[in-house]
């Protein structure tokens, strides 16, 4: 009787359980037919400004040297436009497809940038397979936002949320146009929030969220929903090896998208906050010889002459802890933080300098429209060298020193050994040591009795620039 009385016990928690669990599971039905509406499909056409024929090009020899196989995996666009002998034909025009929103009852469209960049017509389908030709109110690389204007009125809009209280786990669903099937619904949960793209500066400006919704080729730009049914992100990017759909997607937060569109509507251009300083991550061995006790913040590794930065009096070496009262975490939060504040605004920055901590008042600039960046390149001027802790050193070249911008002082790395301090370390030949454990270098001799100094397994940081900019290493003897 008791075993008897326990399974039908047990029978009922499993019945509950599943209850409950069928209850916490989203239907989107509802939320789907409300919505889809205001979801257009956005076609483009591009029209070649030069004409080619396939007597131009030598398939046999095209690309044969190129290493295909070394190419690391990339961020991919979600439309590509194919490439293959087959198709490498004479033409006068290439088409593309996206994804993209409407967000006001007289026409405005949002989209992403690289749906129309270069488009010579813009078409718009609604869901009721009305067609209208767009015209770009204002595009921006930065953010991957484009704004567009159709001739029509009383047309169903979305309903625009926030990314802020977004949790990581919350449910979320995208509809959009993967491939051409217009109005196709997918779903997934929130896997991460306030993501950098590695190796595309261009959206450094931008905190992604990542899901883990299914998205494809010609989902560029339209939106993703939470379930009250508001808009919180607009489908941008994917992480592929095949092109296609591998769990990894990337939208931009809605609050970042609608702020450029106010700006493209208003004055055709974004303004953006700018501090002017090069950054670089915090790494572990970085904050222990700094003394820090965990590795945070962005460490900012070149101050630009002349900017909101030099003029605040932040120094190379500083690693900035808070912007403006919110705490950075990491590398990647700075500068889409920045970028949010009107220029003309003082804010308060947080640094660790020399192994305390400091506040100092900040006037916050615009970002420049045009970033100048001065090529590196390498000296081949012969100057005495000198071996210091397995590595070869001496004086700068004038000719380097030019190139490099450096003022005075610093040393030059000619060689460093396999087995030294120098490289497990990360210093490189043509590397120039500026600074070591906070001390300017000046000579080699200087630096020789610096490093002389340094106790045996302490790390220091090491102030270095190179030919891709400076950085700071932490050097342990």
């Amino acid at each position: 009787m008791r075993k008897i009385k326990y399974l039908i016990s047990l029978a009922l928690v499993f019945m509950l359980v599943t209850a409950n669990a069928e209850v916490k599971l989203p239907n989107f039905t509802t939320l789907i037919e409300a919505y889809s509406p205001a979801v257009v499909n956005i076609s483009t056409e591009q029209k070649n400004k030069k004409g080619f024929s396939h007597k131009d090009f030598d398939f046999d020899d095209f690309g044969k040297d190129f290493p295909f196989e070394n190419i690391p995996d990339i961020f991919k666009h979600f439309f590509d436009r194919e490439f293959n002998r087959q198709n490498f034909i004479p033409q006068q025009e290439m088409s593309s497809l996206g994804s993209g929103m409407i967000i006001s009852h007289d026409g405005y469209i949002m989209t992403n940038h690289h749906v129309i960049d270069k488009a010579d017509e813009i078409i718009v389908r609604l869901k009721d397979r009305r067609e209208f030709k767009a015209k770009v109110i204002g595009s921006d690389q930065h953010s991957d936002t484009a704004l567009l204007k159709i001739d029509a009125t009383n047309l169903p809009t979305v309903k625009i949320g926030s990314a802020k209280n977004l949790k990581v786990g919350e449910w979320v669903f995208a509809i959009g146009s993967p491939f051409g099937f217009d109005l196709s619904a997918s779903a997934g949960i929130v896997s991460a929030k306030g993501r950098s793209v590695p190796g595309a500066s261009e959206y450094n400006y931008v905190p992604f969220i990542q899901t883990d919704v299914a998205i494809n080729p010609g989902n560029s730009g339209g939106p993703l929903f939470n379930l009250q049914g508001e808009v919180v992100g607009m489908n941008s990017m994917i992480y592929s090896r095949s092109g296609g759909y591998m769990g990894v997607s990337f939208s931009i937060p809605i609050d970042v998208a609608m702020n450029v569109a106010k700006q493209l509507k208003s004055g055709g251009k974004v303004a953006r906050g700018w501090l002017g300083v090069l950054i670089q991550p915090v790494t572990y061995d970085l904050a222990k010889s700094f003394g820090m006790d965990k590795p945070q913040g962005s460490l900012v590794a070149k101050v630009m002459a002349d900017s909101p930065a030099q003029k605040a009096g932040v120094k190379v070496g500083d690693v900035v802890l808070k912007f403006d009262g919110q705490e950075i975490t990491k590398n990647s939060d700075l500068p889409p933080i920045v970028a949010a504040v009107k220029a003309g605004t003082s804010a308060p920055l947080e640094i660790w300098r020399e192994g305390k901590h400091q506040v100092i008042d900040v006037v916050v600039g615009e970002l420049p429209d045009d970033k100048k960046t001065t090529a590196l390149s390498k000296s081949p001027a012969e100057t005495k060298e000198d071996e210091v802790a397995g590595m070869s050193l001496s004086e700068v070249p004038d000719k380097l020193r030019k190139t490099l911008k450096l003022d005075t002082g610093g040393v030059l790395v000619k060689s460093v050994a396999d087995d030294s301090s120098a490289a497990s370390s990360g210093i490189l030949p043509g590397d120039v040591i500026v600074k070591l454990a906070y001390k300017k270098v000046s000579s080699v001799a200087q630096l020789k009795g610096l490093i002389n100094k340094i106790p045996k397994g302490k790390s220091v940081p090491v102030y270095i620039v190179r030919q891709s900019g400076p950085v700071f290493l932490a050097y342990k003897k």
